[in-house]
């Protein structure tokens, strides 16, 4: 039996080499991994003395030639194959451990060239790793340290299971297609590639998805954005809701005050701004005392033992912040059922795609990162916003991006004072907002209602104006604009034309 051994990461490689070659298998190794092996003493023939060619162009090219490939590729139960090999003087090869250029981690290197990223383009171990793969009856591809043991053991046993050959291949070929698809993906230079290509390893298989009855796994480098400091493994709904409230809480810089926001099924059902973190909390949970019952806490500034002594008197999923102090975590550890995150970075990457999944395809969109900046805002009636009102309605159109449509939100400067999110009808997502006001014993006089896309009537923002509301800050855009801008004007409200829409489905 021979094997060939080529890899980048080194990890095991030795004691690998030194347990094949203990069980009577010849080793063919190159470069580096060669000069390793033989610093351990454990020998291994050049790949350079089985294809009779020395490597070249900076080691551009030492695996790629017949003796390698065909010795790879041929089948053993094809007499005819076997033969071919005889007369060209070559001979199978039945073991292949193969792990590739870092071109991920060069890629994800600041200030990287683009010249190096191409270096780290593997050629030659693709290719090897395809054959074997390929060929998986009779070789073995090994790509991960991880499963040297199982192949070890096969060998020991005389034999490898038919099931493990297969896996092996697929997790071979699995591999090749993400390397293929950071690379098409880093040198693509449109927003929207002709192909999406994308890979993400499972890092971590669930209990269940949106129900008990569903499979799911999580995909992806979703945890490299949080630290879990405590607590159970993140459910489905658990990782959809902290999402939400990361994105949520982003909206509210640390600098500019502290910010709390309560997610309860993705929507805000509360959110407050404040000199300290607890007086930002007392805001956010005064609009909807009773929704954030096993809800998710987001804070903008390391949680103190202040808001955590206050959040510890209702029950709680999880609590994300980006640091927690030891008194504060102290408390908190000692819920077994509450989960706590350390956010590590942000979610709201402004170049990152967004993929939603649908029957047969996937949707791809840009994300939706637009602040209310001057420019994209015009006064359409008669009186404009007085500077509280607009303090006001910049923070309603922080929080009404992140509420699912048709979306309203009644504000002051620093909290959301009613929140109607998902209905079939504007004016019933207002109805809604103005009952949860009402229902916690909020005034809305004076208030401010955003509008996550435009008013296709006057009712509702008549009904805005009835409850109290004396500004309306909505995209506009409707055919009957006049109408709600009339109806303004005769109360003597402000309103605002953003321009721009934030649906959210």
């Amino acid at each position: 039996m021979r094997a060939l051994l080529s890899v980048y990461d080194k990890t095991g490689i030795t004691d690998l080499a030194r347990a094949l070659h203990a069980l009577g298998v010849e080793l063919i190794s190159t470069g580096n991994t060669q000069r390793i092996l033989a610093e351990a003493g454990i020998p291994a023939r050049a790949v350079s003395a089985l294809t009779g060619f020395p490597e070249i162009l900076d080691g551009r090219v030492k695996t790629l030639h017949p003796a390698v490939h065909a010795g790879l590729l041929a089948r053993r139960d094809l007499p005819a194959h076997m033969a071919q090999l005889e007369e060209h003087g070559l001979a199978p090869i039945d073991l292949l451990v193969v792990n590739l250029y870092p071109f991920q981690q060069t890629v994800a290197r600041p200030g990287v060239t683009l010249d190096e990223a191409v270096e780290q383009i593997d050629i030659g171990g693709v290719a090897l790793l395809r054959a074997a793969a390929k060929n998986f009856a009779h070789v073995l591809p090994l790509v991960d340290p991880a499963d040297y043991p199982a192949a070890l053991e096969g060998l020991r046993a005389g034999s490898f299971a038919p099931d493990l050959r297969r896996r092996l291949s697929a997790k071979t070929f699995a591999h090749t297609a993400a390397y293929d698809a950071a690379i098409a993906t880093y040198l693509a230079d449109e927003a929207l590639p002709e192909t999406l290509t994308r890979a993400w390893p499972k890092a971590q298989t669930l209990r269940y998805g949106e129900n008990p009855h569903q499979r799911a796994a999580l995909y992806g480098d979703f945890h490299s954005l949080f630290e879990q400091l405590h607590g159970k493994e993140l459910s489905y709904n658990n990782i959809l809701d902290t999402a939400g409230a990361a994105e949520l809480i982003e909206e509210f810089p640390a600098a500019e005050a502290a910010a709390v926001a309560i997610i309860k099924h993705t929507n805000p059902c509360g959110v407050g701004t404040g000199e300290q973190l607890i007086e930002a909390w007392e805001k956010a949970l005064a609009t909807d005392r009773e929704a954030p019952y096993g809800g998710i806490i987001a804070a903008n500034r390391p949680l103190d033992l202040a808001l955590a002594q206050a959040i510890a008197e209702i029950f709680t999923e999880i609590i994300i912040a980006p640091d927690f102090t030891p008194e504060a975590l102290a408390l908190l550890t000692k819920k077994k059922n509450l989960r706590l995150l350390r956010a590590l970075r942000p979610v709201t990457r402004p170049d990152e795609l967004l993929l939603r999944s649908v029957p047969g395809g996937v949707l791809v969109q840009e994300a939706d990162r637009a602040p209310l900046a001057g420019e994209e805002s015009r006064v359409v009636t008669k009186r404009a916003p007085t500077d509280a009102e607009w303090q006001a309605l910049r923070f309603a159109w922080r929080v009404v991006k992140h509420v699912k449509s048709n979306a309203i939100v009644y504000a002051g400067a620093d909290r959301t004072l009613g929140v109607g999110a998902g209905q079939m009808s504007r004016v019933d997502s207002s109805r809604l907002a103005v009952w949860k006001a009402q229902q916690a014993g909020l005034s809305l006089e004076g208030c401010v209602m955003a509008s996550d896309a435009l008013f296709p009537f006057a009712d509702g923002v008549e009904a805005a104006l009835k409850a109290g509301a004396t500004a309306v800050i909505q995209p506009g855009g409707s055919v009957r604009d006049e109408e709600v801008i009339a109806a303004a004007d005769a109360a003597g409200a402000a309103m605002v034309f953003t321009g721009r829409r934030h649906f959210r489905h």
